[in-house]
């Protein structure tokens, strides 16, 4: 049987199923013909940037911060995302399955890549310069597998911690050759956290190996903006790693490199609404490209807060308690909230959306005016990185200058201010919530701070809303360590995999 392989990401495939069929269908290439020369290597790169365009975007960033407790439903939702945002969900979630197939599937085609390419490239024949890109390609597949495995442990795996690192089954189900089987028998179950986070490591070092001797000769990737992944973005996501699984002198390091690089700089305030719009700005380490012709494969992760049709439906709203968390001169409320006349029900409610992501000019089509480009990597992001884990290590003042550094780049007028011991972590904390909402990290954060929440509906500046909001919403509360942090290993995945009986996450 043919072994068949994705070109594009395809959101529905289940991981680890093969097909049982020997006819090829039309457009979808195999394991005998989908890399066969140098050319091919390139040419199925370029679907690996296809696949981390579509899951830096939509509901791959916006169900977790939906989930947690900045945002609050409206009833215009037709309980769309409502499992999720209303605390109803269960391991038979469409969307939790979704995101894990999709991860799964685009895991999948990196393992094939790299055995192929590494076959072409040591073929006789190859050319010295194919060989040099190749190895650049085999490179950002390394850094790829890492980015989807890591992105499913932040969801599918508990908080990490040094005592739970080495307990079996808390990890991922770990697949990094491209073998395809209907035998459910061969499935793999959980590894530890410990043996997930050395295969992460392991494909890091490789894409940093890489890519650094490939920006010996080309270095038009270390810039802002950048459409490929470089050295710089590999930091960035060890960085990353290193704060969640409590590495705070790793961190630390990780996060210093890219912010003294030299590379990139905070937006400055009057172009940091821009960067929302265009999608370009100097502290932008890594945007997957996308132009008016791909854009068909870039979902909108608007979409999960607004309507892209119109400015009169809303589905969720920032809550009160964050809008009154800025200060007035900070440019983010403007880049972030718009007063909408939300129309519901035949009445007509003015209340403040969520317009982080207002749509890129360059992307609009007939259908769909509200997409942006992905922004998996900022530079404000280290700059915060490094404030906590400053912060953790006891290091206040140097957690306050990055604090400091950020606030400038976004308040008119601000002045230093100095910070305790006492009051630095909370400090960073809220400094985070406010630069990185609705950007996919709030639930995360909110584990990794062992903090419970509980929603806060009130609604001062305009009563009536409050008449509009879900109400079930509203009663969700979530303690700290609860076990509604981790997602649900997908009952569909469980069903067909003997392995992995028993390894349900807790309270599933």
């Amino acid at each position: 049987m043919k072994k068949i392989l994705s070109s594009t990401l395809l959101l529905a495939a289940l991981a680890f199923t093969s097909c049982d069929m020997d006819e090829k269908p039309y457009g979808v290439l195999d394991d005998t013909d989908a890399l066969i020369t140098a050319n091919d290597c390139y040419m199925f790169r370029n679907g690996f940037y296809n696949n981390i365009r579509s899951l830096t975007s939509g509901a791959y960033v916006y169900l977790t911060d939906l989930q947690a407790d900045q945002f609050n439903g409206l009833i215009s939702n037709g309980n769309t995302n409502g499992q999720i945002a209303n605390a109803n969900f269960s391991s038979s979630t469409t969307e939790f399955a979704t995101v894990f197939a999709g991860l799964y599937s685009a895991i999948a085609d990196v393992n094939y890549f790299l055995v192929e390419a590494q076959r072409i490239h040591d073929e006789e024949g190859t050319s010295d310069d194919d060989k040099a890109a190749i190895e650049r390609y085999i490179a950002e597949g390394h850094f790829f597998r890492a980015y989807y495995y890591w992105f499913l442990m932040d969801r599918y795996c508990q908080a990490y911690s040094s005592d739970k690192g080495n307990q079996a089954a808390l990890g991922l189900q770990l697949v990094t050759e491209f073998d395809p089987t209907g035998d459910t028998s061969k499935y793999p179950g959980r590894s530890t956290m410990n043996e997930t986070l050395d295969l992460i490591q392991s494909d890091l070092t490789a894409a940093y190996n890489g890519l650094v001797e490939f920006e010996q000769t080309n270095k038009a990737n270390l810039a802002p903006d950048a459409p490929y992944v470089s050295s710089m973005v590999v930091e960035a996501l060890r960085a990353r790693i290193a704060l969640n699984t409590g590495d705070y002198t790793n961190a630390l390091a990780y996060a210093k490199v890219v912010m003294e690089s030299g590379y990139y700089s905070l937006t400055e305030l009057d172009d940091y609404y821009e960067m929302w719009t265009t999608d370009s700005g100097s502290e932008l380490i890594f945007v997957p490209f996308c132009d008016s012709e791909e854009q068909s494969s870039l979902s909108s992760t608007a979409n999960g807060f607004i309507s892209y049709q119109d400015d009169q439906t809303a589905y969720y709203i920032p809550a009160e308690t964050w809008l009154y968390a800025y200060d007035d001169d900070d440019i983010r409320f403007d880049s972030f909230f718009n007063v909408w006349y939300l129309v519901v029900e035949g009445g007509n409610y003015p209340a403040y959306v969520f317009y982080k992501y207002p749509g890129n000019p360059d992307l609009v089509s007939t259908t769909d005016y509200r997409k942006n480009k992905g922004k998996p990597f900022r530079l404000s992001e280290q700059y915060l990185i490094a404030a906590e884990a400053a912060a953790s290590l006891g290091q206040t003042d140097l957690a306050g200058d990055y604090i400091n550094a950020i606030r400038r780049a976004r308040i008119y007028d601000y002045e230093d201010e100095t910070f305790s011991a006492n009051t630095i972590q909370s400090v960073v904390r809220e400094e985070r919530s406010k630069e990185l909402i609705g950007e996919g990290f709030r639930l995360s954060d909110l584990r990794r701070w062992n903090l419970g929440f509980t929603r806060d509906g009130a609604y001062d500046i305009n009563p009536d809303v409050e008449t509009i909001m879900v109400k079930a919403g509203l009663t969700v509360s979530y303690t700290a360590g609860d076990y509604r942090y981790t997602w649900p290993i997908p009952s569909s995945e469980m069903d067909i995999t003997p392995a992995l009986a028993g390894q349900q996450n807790p309270g599933y």
